[in-house]
């Protein structure tokens, strides 16, 4: 059994007052029992980044999968794996949206708890005309007015400018670092590594106005 299978079935059955049970399938797959929900089949992925190749083997291997979990902290997901994935209705994200939808009965329609929301917010702009989902944290965006923006997301709760930096390193230059976390708040560090690199680094609040003054 793999580590990462054998670390999501300890986590699910050690915590307290959980309604879910998990149980090894095979390879790594485990299937999450919860009361009165559908039983969840689900693929516990070790890959650092989930590609539309790796989704469409793992579905080839188990379609009957519901989620596929990916279990690294660090594992990102490819735009095209996540159009496969929702067009064929299954679930995809880390091990906290994996618990959360087992729980809900959400898992074929679940995604990545962590950029869900700030995902459909860009879609609700009116300024907005298309978004092409790139990776799970960055989106290529055109504007109304023909104006195309690279956003990537930042999810810590109060960004520093390596945050800043590391993410441009690895993902490329962006127009725009957008901190999704809505209790947080950039740093001024983080601000000042944003104007340096080119880009605005940028809460909520203050994205749909940054994107209808350009």
């Amino acid at each position: 059994m793999n580590w990462q299978v054998k670390y999501a079935l300890e986590n699910i059955n050690k915590k307290p007052f959980s309604r879910s049970i998990a149980e090894y399938v095979d390879g790594d797959v485990i299937k999450i029992t919860t009361e009165e929900q559908p039983d969840v089949l689900a693929v516990i992925s070790d890959a650092l980044t989930i590609t539309k190749d790796s989704a469409e083997a793992y579905l080839a291997d188990n379609p009957q999968i519901d989620f596929i979990c990916g279990y690294r902290k660090e594992c990102v997901w490819q735009g095209e794996a996540i159009a496969f994935l929702q067009s064929k209705n299954v679930g995809w994200g880390n091990f906290g949206t994996l618990c959360s939808a087992a729980n809900t009965g959400t898992a074929n329609t679940a995604e990545h708890k962590v950029y869900k929301f700030a995902a459909r917010l860009i879609h609700q702009y009116g300024i907005v005309e298309s978004v092409h989902r790139e990776l799970d944290r960055v989106f290529c965006v055109t504007l109304k007015n023909g104006c195309q923006v690279r956003v990537g997301m930042i999810p810590d709760y109060e960004p520093t400018a390596d945050n800043i930096r590391s993410f441009w390193a690895e993902f490329g230059p962006v127009d725009i670092a957008w901190n999704i976390n809505p209790n947080g708040e950039p740093s001024t560090t983080a601000k000042g590594a944003g104007d340096e690199l080119g880009c605005k680094v940028l809460k909520n609040e203050g994205m749909k106005a940054y994107l209808q003054s350009l």
